[in-house]
């Protein structure tokens, strides 16, 4: 039961939830625009990156903007090692993002953060 609760609390600490939060990361933050995708990072000061991916209306209906949000959850588990920890990370789907495999997705997300300091050092520098 321990094992359980402990997830679900390092699930919500990954997670930007609440408005000031992303008015922080809009507002104060650094925006990084990418053929598929947007990326806003803030440094926020804590051991852990907080992540958010978003896909307003522009993209499509509901089962388009569930799988832009789908693809870009899944290419930043691919490239988190790569990805510095102490940064609140905005990514929000362009309308380009539609019919597109999730490697194509991936590399967009690899390139938005190269552009950052948020990517660790030696990392990912060879492969982009």
């Amino acid at each position: 039961m321990a094992g359980i609760s402990e997830r679900r609390r390092m699930l919500k600490q990954t997670v930007l939830r609440r408005k000031s939060d992303f008015e922080r990361a809009y507002n104060k933050g650094k925006a990084f625009g990418e053929r598929y995708i947007i990326l806003f990072v803030k440094n926020n000061n804590l051991p852990y990156n907080r992540v958010a991916f978003l896909a307003s209306k522009k993209v499509g209906n509901s089962v388009k903007r569930n799988r832009a949000r789908r693809l870009m959850k899944e290419s930043y588990r691919e490239i988190k090692k790569s990805v510095a920890e102490g940064y609140d990370m905005v990514f929000v789907a362009r309308k380009t993002i539609n019919d597109l495999k999730c490697q194509d997705v991936k590399k967009s997300m690899e390139a938005a953060v190269k552009k950052t300091e948020a990517l660790k050092r030696n990392d990912l520098a060879g492969e982009i």
